[in-house]
């Protein structure tokens, strides 16, 4: 193939309006008479309605809340639950310092073997790590979260 072969039917140039009145487009070059739209940098913000308020201004705002304490997810391994015998539960996992608050919602997840007998009592657990848990002779229960309790003390 060569250059000349090449069919290309784009980069037709623009046309040259506001050139007299010979040229076809003189005098207001296609933009009519006065108005916003026939001035040079005649652009508009998006959203602008003409001077009436905008949609985003007129329509409410979303105020929501956002809870600063969030419940922390904590994933634990059937490796894990090797290091500990008799009940595991959120106050077990965080006196051992697995988790950072007893609030903590708890999943546990399959990676490795369970040696020792433990009854779990968790947020949750996959189902291959339930298999494992009762294989071991332990049990698995689902439990709810811990509420954690208010700092604030009512004085008055």
């Amino acid at each position: 193939m060569k250059i000349n072969d090449l069919n290309v039917e784009g980069n037709r140039s623009s046309r040259r309006v506001g050139r007299g009145i010979a040229a076809g487009r003189g005098k207001t070059a296609g933009r009519g008479t006065k108005g916003q739209k026939s001035r040079a940098g005649s652009g508009r913000k998006p959203g602008f309605e003409g001077g009436q308020n905008p949609l985003y201004k007129r329509i409410p705002k979303l105020r929501g809340f956002t809870p600063v304490q969030r419940a922390e997810k904590v994933t634990v391994t059937t490796e894990q639950l090797n290091d500990f015998k008799g009940n595991v539960d959120n106050f077990t996992l965080y006196e051992a310092r697995i988790t950072s608050s007893p609030s903590a919602i708890v999943r546990v997840v399959l990676r490795g073997d369970v040696t020792s007998k433990v009854s779990v009592h968790l947020q949750g657990a996959s189902p291959q790590a339930v298999k494992a848990i009762e294989k071991a002779g332990g049990s698995f229960t689902k439990t709810e979260r811990v509420k954690q309790t208010s700092s604030k003390s009512d004085d008055k």
